[in-house]
């Protein structure tokens, strides 16, 4: 992966997270574990996509989208085992 790629994931992940702590209030880390949560939603939410047949789009905008579904579908997760602990 080219350095630009992994700085662009991060850019997208960290809007993400942000983004995904806005909307699922009360699972959320705080500022910076919800970047790190929106970077592995960024991650999650681009495999997750393509295998339920879903296609974003090659913008950022789609990207970003695409990262903050996933990082909302990891926080509900999260927040989902953490009840369960």
């Amino acid at each position: 992966m080219a350095f630009e790629a992994l700085l662009i994931l991060i850019l997208i992940g960290a809007i993400a997270g942000y983004l995904a702590g806005l909307i699922v209030k009360g699972y959320g880390f705080g500022f910076v574990g919800n970047i790190i949560v929106g970077i592995v939603g960024a991650v999650f939410g681009g495999w997750l996509f393509p295998l339920v047949g879903l296609f974003a789009g090659g913008t950022i905008l789609g990207q970003i989208i695409s990262a903050t579904i996933g990082a909302v579908v990891l926080l509900l997760l999260i927040g989902f085992f953490r009840k369960i602990a």
